[in-house]
């Protein structure tokens, strides 16, 4: 707020006395300094609410409020000890924070859960079979979910969104398809 407008804010009787050098004009203008980094997030507000945009350490933040902060890794393994990361990186949490909206939609099917596990690991390739054939034929209420290869680094991730995304009485095996040597 700028100090012109904030003296209009003032009686009559103090707007009187404000001659330039003075004590209530110097009040004015350390008010006026204190007020302007808090406007200049206010002026810019969307970019906090983006998560494309928002500031790295809003973030997280971001995530929590659209219950994804169940995926974040605190250091030393305990909630507030020091910054949340993500395995994937930031750049994956921005992504799975814009398409929460839209992922949450198909949440417990099998697209949603293969769509999540592409949109949060950054990899495509996820198969995802319902009933897969057992030694008796095939067994309902299973989900037997093969990972690409480069996923295996964020297996904790992987088995963690399995758990969370999938219906309740659905059981799940998770296996990594083998990395495929350069030039063979």
């Amino acid at each position: 707020m700028r100090r012109d407008h904030i003296a209009e804010l003032l009686p009559e009787i103090y707007r009187a006395s404000l001659p330039a050098g003075g004590p209530l004009a110097a009040l004015l203008e350390v008010m006026e300094a204190m007020h302007a980094p808090v406007e200049a997030v206010l002026d810019d507000l969307d970019a906090y609410l983006d998560p494309r945009r928002a500031p790295d350490r809003f973030v997280p933040y971001l995530a929590g409020w659209l219950d994804l902060d169940r995926y974040l890794d605190w250091p030393g393994g305990r909630r507030g000890s020091a910054p949340p990361r993500f395995a994937p990186g930031l750049g994956r949490l921005r992504e799975l924070t814009a398409q929460a909206a839209s992922l949450a939609r198909v949440r417990g099917t099998r697209a949603g859960l293969q769509r999540m596990l592409e949109v949060a690991t950054g990899l495509a390739g996820y198969v995802l079979t319902e009933a897969p054939p057992g030694e008796d034929g095939p067994r309902p209420f299973h989900l037997h979910v093969s990972a690409p290869a480069g996923a295996r680094r964020f297996t904790d991730l992987v088995r963690r969104i399995v758990e969370d995304e999938k219906p309740a009485y659905v059981t799940y095996e998770l296996e990594f398809e083998e990395a495929v040597a350069p030039g063979g």
